[in-house]
């Protein structure tokens, strides 16, 4: 308990945030709970079939037998609790951050969410582990064994979890649990390859009309699925930039996994050395540096500040607007980058105007910084900020 709650110091703050709220929903957040205990706070789960029961049926008797301060895990099993929590919520306008609810699937979650506390939740979204944040709590984990992990808490909590048995584990209950209660999906085994060839194009310009063929299903039931991997946290889509200057050309999104662990388990890497062998090497590279990038402006308070550039013939993987002015970063697997990889970074900056752009990076797994005669640095995952 000690692990996660050094591995995840953003939930402390999460909790000050809560208190100057009415109510604080932290989604996808099962391990946080473990933290929230480490204050005194009663925790009840409502994954006990027993409460989740009396939370929907007699939600006044479940918040009687559970006064506030308390954390409600789980709670979008009792989706007739929320008309009761907005009445508890309003009857003491003044007394903050009283409920914690968390949960893991936001469909059912938002939906309550937003018909019966809207303006009285303060809603935290959070993912798995960065790697600054495991590295805190282990300083001696390897850069490229984190890769192959991932981030979930629970891996490095308990170090003696096999990951491989993990991951099955864990892509079986979301098969099983989640697209099974969320979407009427009439084949688990099509939606499980569709998420495979998701994870084949991690790291690429999305084609949905490719995907679709791909897998044999029909381009609406491949929008549609796709959409439930983005709101469960499974995938995420980084869009293009533009600006009044310069138009890119491509208007599609790329496409990512999420997390590198259930990335490297979907490509069937289960080893550093696999990783090393693999030609998908890069696509895994490039989406773990995404996924520490949104960790970096998540915790700086910037919300939809992530794009790629691209046009018929270059591309940057990142550009991170900051109010009309820009970062650029490049994701390359190699140990030692050099002068010609930064080639469509000085591209893009001439395009852009050299007074815009404030940085720019190849992030590599070279162990130390160095700059480049162009201006632009060579930079290890662990110096992104």
């Amino acid at each position: 308990m000690e692990i996660v709650a050094r591995l995840r110091p953003v939930a402390h703050s999460s909790r000050d945030r809560a208190l100057r709220q009415m109510a604080a929903l932290l989604q996808s957040s099962n391990w946080i709970v473990q933290i929230m205990r480490s204050y005194r706070i009663f925790c009840i789960s409502l994954d006990l079939p027993t409460e989740a029961e009396q939370a929907e049926k007699e939600p006044q008797r479940f918040l009687q037998r559970h006064p506030p301060p308390v954390i409600i895990d789980e709670v979008q099993y009792a989706p007739g609790l929320f008309r009761h929590l907005k009445a508890a919520v309003d009857a003491h306008r003044s007394r903050n951050g009283r409920f914690l609810l968390t949960g893991s699937q936001k469909f059912t979650l938002m939906k309550n969410v937003s018909e019966s506390l809207a303006g009285r939740a303060d809603i935290v979204e959070l993912e798995t582990l960065s790697f600054a944040e495991i590295r805190q709590a282990l300083p001696h984990t390897k850069l490229e064994a984190a890769i192959v992990r991932g981030g979930f808490p629970e891996l490095y909590a308990n170090p003696d979890i096999d990951s491989v048995a993990f991951y099955n584990s864990y892509l079986a209950t979301y098969l099983e649990r989640d697209v099974r209660a969320l979407a009427n999906v009439g084949s688990l085994r099509d939606f499980e390859r569709f998420l495979r060839a998701c994870a084949l194009r991690s790291a690429n310009l999305l084609n949905k009309a490719d995907l679709a063929r791909d897998v044999g299903i029909a381009p609406s039931t491949a929008n549609q699925w796709l959409s439930m991997l983005q709101a469960s946290g499974q995938a995420v889509l980084l869009e293009p930039w533009f600006s009044s200057r310069t138009k890119s050309i491509v208007k599609s999104p790329k496409l990512y996994i999420a997390d590198t662990g259930l990335l490297c388990a979907l490509l069937n890497i289960r080893s550093v050395e696999a990783l090393r062998q693999s030609p998908a090497a890069g696509a895994v590279w490039e989406t773990f540096v995404f996924a520490q990038l949104r960790h970096r402006e998540r915790r700086a308070g910037r919300n939809g500040s992530l794009f790629f550039w691209r046009d018929r013939t270059r591309e940057v993987d990142f550009v991170v607007d900051i109010g009309g002015r820009s970062e650029l970063f490049e994701a390359k697997w190699t140990e030692i980058p050099d002068l010609g990889d930064t080639v469509n970074l000085d591209f893009v900056r001439n395009v852009l105007g050299k007074s815009r752009v404030t940085a720019g990076a190849i992030v590599a797994r070279t162990p130390n910084s160095f700059p480049f005669s162009n201006g632009f640095r060579a930079l290890p995952v662990t110096e992104l900020g």
